[in-house]
């Protein structure tokens, strides 16, 4: 029984782990983020978890991973995750705000497990559903904030709602190529390759338009070491998804945020308790415990 009992906690641990480690990549991307702007922040840090995957490409990678088809599967997240899903994001920020950004951008679990369905076939209890909702309401009640942008575009809805969708997808295809290749760095290590080449490729158009000089600033090492953490938390993430289901893993992963404000609280000093985050606290502890048991 107790063996039992490990399996099935692992990837939830796991999951765990990889938000709260994504958590902190945002905090100390923060600090880099008052040395220079967020594009050359989300290159320099996705250089930072390419580098990571290379470095310990030698203990795991073998040459036959080449010639399969999960190559082609991990490429093919590559292409839209994460430099462009995080493009999409900060788009929808410039045009709504980072508040009802973040309300939106709350809803790739409820995508994920559309796409795990549909995908992987995996099936989705009414503990998992209803534990999934929970968690998206209670991220959605800590992003609310009452000086929130009162006119947008409703095209720019499409930017963080897209980001989230392409989030979720490319949890199903890292999946479904993990099936086939069970080695989470693999995964991790040619998706951010993908994406570090087309990210490259964007910033020396952008360099050509208006040329700019990158100059050295201590932010750089902020966004880099950032960079080194989200890309252990991918290596967590794909971890938990090699062993579990996209259904329950996704749901934890996105307590991210929540790890975020409670950094900010505790750690880094920039935010305040109050009745929003404590009322977030209670639906999220059982909204947990629903994904976790919900076979």
């Amino acid at each position: 029984m107790g063996i039992n009992q490990i399996n099935l906690t692992t990837p939830v641990v796991l999951a765990f782990a990889s938000a709260f480690l994504f958590a902190v990549g945002v905090q100390l991307q923060n600090l880099g983020l008052k040395y220079g702007r967020s594009q050359t922040g989300a290159l320099i840090s996705m250089l930072g978890s390419t580098v990571l995957f290379w470095l310990f490409s030698p203990w795991f990678l073998q040459l036959w991973y080449w010639g399969t088809s999960a190559v082609v599967i991990f490429a093919l997240v590559g292409l839209f995750r994460p430099f462009l899903t995080s493009n999409l994001a900060i788009a929808g920020i410039r045009h709504l705000g980072p508040t009802l950004t973040s309300i939106l951008a709350s809803t790739a679990p409820v995508f994920a497990a559309f796409f795990a369905i549909v995908i992987l076939g995996e099936t989705l209890t009414i503990p998992i559903a209803l534990g999934t909702l929970t968690i998206v309401l209670a991220i959605g009640l800590l992003a609310r904030k009452s000086e929130a942008k009162s006119t947008w575009p409703v095209w720019a809805l499409a930017l963080p709602i897209g980001a989230a969708v392409l989030r979720a997808l490319g949890h199903a295809l890292t999946k479904l190529g993990l099936d086939i290749i069970p080695d989470p760095l693999f995964a991790g290590l040619v998706s951010y390759s993908v994406s570090l080449v087309i990210a490259l490729g964007s910033a020396l158009g952008q360099r050509k338009r208006t040329p700019a000089r990158l100059r050295w600033t201590p932010g750089l090492l902020w966004f880099f070491c950032g960079g080194i953490v989200n890309g252990i938390s991918i290596w967590s993430l794909n971890t938990a998804l090699n062993m579990g289901e996209v259904v329950k893993i996704i749901p934890i992963v996105a307590l991210s945020p929540v790890f975020t404000l409670l950094l900010g609280l505790f750690v880094f000093r920039r935010e305040t308790l109050t009745l929003r985050i404590v009322l977030a606290l209670l639906l999220i502890v059982p909204g947990v415990i629903l994904v976790a048991s919900g076979n």
